[in-house]
C-alpha cells in the first residue's frame, strides 16, 4: 500500500450559523468543553473523518454540537495559517448557515459545554481565528442578499413585507425607503400572498407573504436576476 512521506495538515470544517430576532442579527455559538481553549466560545465545527465528505463533516459537527440539522448551509472560505491551532497545523473549511431563531433551539452536545445565540453587537472573544472567519461570513452575507433569496432562510414560513424589509435592513445595516422596497419585491413575483394576516398584535394586522421557491427557479432559467 503506497504511503505519503510528506507530514500533512488536519482537515477541520467551521459554520457561522446566521439567526434573526426582531431587531438584531445573530450568531450561534458553543462553549468549548476541551482543550485548548477550553470555556472559551467559538464557532461550531470539528475534525473531518476518513472517508467523510467536507460538506458531511459540516453538517455532522453542527448537528453534534447544536443540535441543528437540515438547514441552508454553504461553503464560505478555507482557513490554513500554520499557527491557527495551537495543537498542530490545521486546515479549516469554513460554512455559513441561515436559520430561523425560533424555530431552531440550539441543544449543546458532544464536546460542547453550551450553546447560544449572541448580537453580532456584543461578542464574547473567541477561540481560534473565528473572529476572522466571522467576519468575513457576515460580509459574504451582506453581499449574497443582495442577488440571491437566501434571505427568506432568515424568516419564518409565513412572514410580513415589513419583516422582509427588516430583515433586508439590519444584514445592510441601511434604512431601505418602503414604498421602492415593496413595488420591487411584489414586482419580482417570488411572493405569494395567502390569505392569512397576523395574529396577537396591537397594530393592524399585516398580510402574510410566503416565498415562492419554485417561481425563482423559473425566473433563474430564464435569466431573469434577483437584486433587491
Amino acid at each position: 500500500m503506497y504511503q505519503y512521506k510528506y507530514a500533512r495538515p488536519a482537515l477541520t470544517t467551521d459554520c457561522v450559523v446566521f439567526g434573526l430576532d426582531q431587531d438584531d442579527l445573530k450568531v450561534l455559538l458553543i462553549q468549548r468543553d476541551i482543550q485548548p481553549f477550553e470555556g472559551k466560545w467559538a464557532l461550531p465545527g470539528g475534525f473531518i473523518q476518513v472517508g467523510e465528505s467536507i460538506d458531511d463533516c459540516a453538517r455532522r459537527e453542527l448537528e453534534e454540537e447544536t443540535g441543528l440539522h437540515d438547514i441552508f448551509l454553504e461553503q464560505l472560505y478555507s482557513y490554513g495559517q500554520p499557527d491557527r491551532d495551537p495543537r498542530e497545523h490545521v486546515i479549516t473549511v469554513a460554512y455559513y448557515a441561515l436559520v430561523n431563531l425560533i424555530e431552531h433551539a440550539p441543544k449543546a452536545a458532544t464536546d460542547a459545554r453550551n450553546a447560544a445565540w449572541f448580537s453580532l453587537d456584543d461578542l464574547p472573544s473567541l477561540a481560534f481565528d473565528h473572529q476572522t472567519i466571522l467576519e468575513t461570513a457576515r460580509q459574504r452575507l451582506r453581499g449574497k442578499v443582495r442577488y440571491q433569496p437566501v434571505g427568506f432562510e432568515l424568516l419564518p414560513e409565513k412572514f410580513t413585507l415589513t419583516q422582509l424589509q427588516k430583515l433586508y435592513e439590519i444584514i445592510l445595516e441601511q434604512k431601505i425607503d418602503k414604498r421602492n422596497f415593496r413595488k420591487k419585491v411584489i414586482k419580482l413575483g417570488i411572493l405569494i400572498e395567502t390569505d392569512e394576516v397576523e395574529q396577537d398584535v396591537a397594530h393592524r394586522a399585516a398580510r402574510l407573504y410566503q416565498f415562492d421557491p419554485a417561481h425563482y427557479q423559473q425566473l433563474e432559467k430564464q435569466g431573469i436576476n434577483f437584486e433587491l
